[in-house]
């Protein structure tokens, strides 16, 4: 794959770069210019690094999405469904949001932003990083998969009039209809070690101006005596449901 608008000698520097990161691991400017194979002084590198990364051409929509679509154009068939992975960490003042493709049992990064606050993602954060990723998979069945930090029935609306399937895990304090004007805490619904549960077409928190979803819950049995300390509660698609248990690789 050839990148855009970078002369010959920076893209032999890309190259150079790249092979010393996957000598010396370590995400460092100091190190990287350290270990720089050009006579010059060290301060020199350091600048010669640093200009290079403000290109504006060494962008992730530029450089690494072509990538991404390489690889799921040569590693995944149209016909199944991708899993996308969003998640959010924080290391030290750094708050960063990715998303990722499960291949291989393996997280495939797929984008990532450095979020400019520290703690939980909201709604018009996690929208706009989806929008970015989503016309890489315009040609593929995706499915969102989100931790109890991405459970807004909101977020689940917002990917449902997109038609993405998604599953996202909801805290157990939030309520479901389970009857007309009938409302439960998904703490009360009955779910213990062993007993998996699923509400189709319900009513998810009682706010006001939401379609129906489905929810699947789930607590893993004992296994020698030990069992999970709690269950899990998925706001979830219900074709996507209906898909996988016709393959059999699920059970709800």
């Amino acid at each position: 794959m050839e990148i855009p608008n970078l002369s010959l000698a920076e893209y032999l520097l890309l190259q150079i770069l790249i092979n010393l990161l996957q000598s010396i691991k370590k995400v460092s400017l100091e190190t990287l210019a350290t270990s720089l194979p050009i006579p010059i002084l060290f301060e020199s590198r350091r600048k010669k690094i640093q200009r290079f990364l403000s290109l504006p051409n060494l962008s992730i929509e530029k450089v690494w999405f072509p990538i991404v679509i390489t690889c799921l154009s040569t590693y995944f068939e149209r016909e199944k469904i991708i899993y996308v992975v969003i998640d959010r960490t924080n290391w030290s003042r750094i708050n960063l949001f990715m998303v990722s493709v499960v291949w291989d049992k393996r997280a495939f990064p797929v984008y990532f932003s450095l979020l400019p606050k520290l703690g939980s993602s909201n709604l018009d954060e996690q929208t706009k990083i989806l929008s970015k990723i989503l016309p890489l998979f315009e040609n593929y069945k995706i499915c969102v998969l989100g931790d109890r930090e991405f459970c807004s029935v909101k977020l689940a609306n917002w990917l449902k009039q997109r038609n993405v399937y998604f599953c996202l895990r909801l805290k157990k304090n939030h309520f479901v209809e389970i009857k007309e004007d009938i409302w439960l805490e998904l703490k009360q619904v009955g779910l213990s070690p062993g007993v998996s549960l699923f509400f189709p077409g319900v009513k998810v928190t009682k706010t006001q101006g939401f379609f129906s979803f489905n929810v699947a819950c789930k607590w893993k049995r004992k296994i020698l005596g030990v069992a999970p300390k709690e269950g899990w509660f998925i706001l979830c698609t219900w074709t996507l449901i209906i898909t996988r248990q016709a393959s059999g690789q699920v059970e709800v």
